[in-house]
């Protein structure tokens, strides 16, 4: 038994801890003594976004309007370490390999252009022009643009992502694997269906209005702690605000905000969540359903008792459809099976019921613990109904608030990386530049994955993140990503998805969000973003490049796409050179852009309209839609509880870690500390194992496919979450995750719904 790496919890987020973990962070990163004034710079109307998140930036602005999560963001891209060629010059890549993602990173910036050596097993410099013509050759020479694969990481700009996606339907394609497929895709999918706009409602500003907040499926302590100076000020002014989460969340519970010196002073923090629920892993639709049954007893009661409605009558008569057809289905549902999928009683649910009848403005928002099951889009597509019971969308402090993860994975979309691109947009396209579009669909991620295996994909190209790290079934991408013919990493560090390559193989480095991108007159660049709230601003780097060698990720794709298609259709280097063309361009051919240069350089930028938010319905019936199907017929958990020794797993992030960067070994909202193969599990499951705090455990995969899959070697800590159920970190359980096991409709990985059991090991 080792309980070495369990210690204590933060008694609160934020605080005092959050402050000592980013100078931690900037020491290690080596950040020069700049690093204070390039932190003072993020999010400013004359600075740059900062990489760390989506969540929006205040329209009043502040200078210290970052967080840890930033801090740890800026330190890790504006480091001093730098990956030379003498670094691959001493390393092989099977060498490695047996780093850790933390150890690989932790080197620092790449500097040059690298091509992959078979002979020697090294990354050797090569020239950026030879670089260009190699892989549009060879893009060239495949017999079908469908045999290739261009990935999205969230971090793009708008400029890069709509260049890149003009490029490759130039090429012939709509193979856009990106990551809103594995994460919020579901949230798209079910509010295009439901209001007509698949983005959320809210502002920022709707925060300080709204009444009530309702906060399924997310930890904004960990993922986006801006979101929790927002929670706090929304408690203290009285706002109830209900979650509901698996897991026992510090930053849900209670948030010291640094920023705010007399809570820092005297130690203090502040309560967030008034009613704090915990579902069962897949019991969210039940818990709404229940919700929904609550509040359409309560205003049967109402109308019997001759009070005024607890139903906004108006909205549902002047602005939904499928009302009636709604309420018989929750109706038909009985409580007994929506305590059991949901794993509340009828009370807690009941209780939550009734701060939504008694709130005049609620806001619902939420993140990866709904979009990440089987049945996401029916979730979601159930809290837009529970919404519309009494007008919740539509006025000031309400609406739907999906929070995304990546800082423009939003923006991606709104510009064209899509697999699935709207009839609009592409004869938009067509009509501007001239040229045929591909109309076929195209790959998302798990297709891609399943073209690479097939070997009907030959090429892939990677807009930043870590491909091999980010997806499921971690053994069968690696071999996926070695059977190419050719893999491209646009990126600013070394990853392990650089370290799979295929028979030519390239590694591309680009300049990073918090550094000067200046053109041939010396000019400085401007980049633009779009926030979780659908507001458009710009971002200027104020740090000198890691590396002269350096190309902005905009250079990178011009010189891609000029190998490969040529200029017939547009001037890729004229483009790279002036990014106010690039905008002129989507402006041209997207809605929402009109005068986009001139408002992107008002402070703080503007914001793309949501009709949804105006109550006008872009969808088949011309209304706010109610969906009407019956819950799931089993959940995770429900399957689970069927087989003896078998548990439902959820992956998460550490409180150190950013999607699949780790910036450090520690998890102390938590308790763990330097470790992260751990599994968190009920101490009542661990005594009824034999087993103890800190065991050792395999973890091992049961999905009916034939194919084994074990992560080997956790150990595991006692937490407080549901009975039957377990979770631990990504990338390291993403071996667990089945390619098959897919959302319905979303094709998202159920990344918080995978069936596993446990098996005890000696300990060493």
């Amino acid at each position: 038994m080792d309980t070495k790496f369990i210690g204590k919890k933060s008694a609160a987020a934020g605080g005092w801890g959050a402050l000592k973990s980013c100078g931690k962070q900037l020491l290690q990163s080596g950040m020069p003594v700049s690093g204070a004034r390039t932190m003072l710079k993020a999010n400013q109307p004359d600075g740059f976004d900062c990489p760390g998140c989506a969540w929006g930036d205040p329209e009043h602005g502040s200078s210290f309007e970052f967080c840890e999560n930033g801090v740890k963001a800026v330190a890790w891209e504006a480091t001093d370490k730098r990956v030379t060629p003498a670094f691959f010059a001493a390393n092989t890549v099977s060498e490695l390999r047996q780093l850790s993602d933390y150890e690989l990173e932790r080197n620092g910036r790449l500097t040059h252009p690298m091509r992959y050596d078979t002979a020697s097993d090294r990354y050797l410099p090569v020239a950026w022009e030879d670089a260009f013509a190699e892989i549009g050759s060879i893009l060239k020479g495949l017999d079908n643009p469908n045999r290739a694969e261009f990935y999205t990481s969230g971090r793009a700009s708008n400029e890069a992502a709509f260049l890149y996606q003009l490029f490759v339907r130039i090429y012939g394609t709509n193979n856009f694997p990106d990551c809103s497929n594995m994460c919020h895709e579901a949230s798209g999918i079910a509010l295009n269906q439901a209001v007509g706009v698949g983005k959320g409602t809210v502002l920022l500003e709707d925060f300080e209005e709204a009444d009530a907040i309702f906060v399924i499926g997310q930890n904004p302590g960990t993922n986006h702690p801006r979101m929790l100076g927002d929670l706090r000020r929304a408690a203290m002014r009285g706002t109830r605000i209900v979650v509901f989460n698996p897991i026992r969340e510090r930053g849900l519970e209670r948030f010291s905000d640094p920023q705010d010196k007399i809570e820092m002073l005297r130690g203090g923090a502040t309560d967030i969540a008034g009613l704090y629920l915990q579902p069962q892993l897949g019991g969210d639709m039940a818990a709404m359903r229940g919700m929904a049954k609550a509040v359409l007893a309560a205003e049967d009661a109402a109308i019997a008792a001759g009070l005024p409605p607890v139903l906004d009558q108006a909205f549902l008569a002047d602005h939904c459809a499928g009302f009636a057809q709604y309420r018989a289905a929750v109706e038909a549902t009985a409580w007994a099976d929506i305590e059991d999928q949901s794993g509340l009683s009828r009370k807690e649910i009941e209780r939550a019921a009734e701060v939504y009848i008694r709130a005049e403005r609620v806001i619902c928002t939420w993140a990866m613990g709904v979009t990440q099951h089987l049945h996401s889009v029916a979730t979601i597509r159930e809290i837009a109904n529970f919404m519309f019971l009494r007008g919740n969308i539509g006025k000031p402090g309400a609406g739907l608030c999906p929070v995304r993860g990546h800082s423009n994975v939003q923006g991606d979309r709104t510009v064209g990386i899509n697999e699935k691109p709207s009839d609009d947009f592409l004869d938009a396209l067509e009509k501007h530049f001239r040229f045929t579009v591909p109309r076929e669909h195209g790959h998302n991620v798990l297709a891609a994955i399943g073209a690479m295996l097939d070997g009907s994909a030959e090429a892939f190209i990677g807009l930043g993140g870590n491909f091999a790290r980010a997806t499921p079934d971690s053994a069968l991408v690696e071999k996926a990503l070695q059977r190419l013919k050719l893999t491209v990493h646009i990126a600013t560090k070394p990853n392990h998805s650089h370290l799979l390559p295929g028979e030519a193989s390239f590694i591309l480095p680009c300049l990073g969000r918090t550094e000067m991108d200046l053109n041939a007159a010396g000019h400085s660049q401007l980049v633009s973003v779009e926030d979780s709230m659908s507001m458009v601003h710009g971002s200027a780097g104020i740090n000198r490049p890691a590396s002269p060698h350096l190309l902005s990720e905009v250079a990178i794709i011009a010189g891609i796409a000029q190998a490969t298609v040529g200029s017939s259709v547009a001037g890729w280097a004229e483009l790279a050179d002036d990014y106010d063309r690039i905008r002129d361009h989507i402006e041209a051919t997207i809605p929402g852009f009109e005068n986009y240069n001139a408002r992107l350089r008002k402070p703080r930028g503007f914001h793309l309209r949501n009709p949804a938010a105006h109550r006008e319905w872009q969808t088949p019936a011309g209304r706010a839609s109610f969906s009407c199907p019956a819950l799931p017929g089993e959940t995770v958990h429900q399957r689970a509880r069927r087989g003896e020794g078998r548990f439902a797993l959820q992956t998460f992030r550490s409180h150190d870690q950013y999607n699949t960067t780790v910036y450090g070994l520690d998890d102390r909202y938590r308790g763990v500390y330097g470790e992260r193969q751990v599994i968190f599990i009920h101490p009542a499951d661990l005594k009824a194992m034999n087993a103890e705090a800190g065991d050792p455990v395999d973890v091992i995969g049961d999905y009916d496919d034939g194919i084994e899959r074990i992560a080997r070697d956790f150990r595991f800590v006692p937490y407080d979450i549901p009975r039957g159920s377990i979770a631990g970190y990504y990338p390291e359980l993403n071996a667990l995750v089945p390619l098959g096991s897919a959302g319905e409709e979303s094709d998202t990985p159920t990344s918080k719904s995978i069936m596993v059991s446990l098996r005890k090991r000696d300990a060493a």
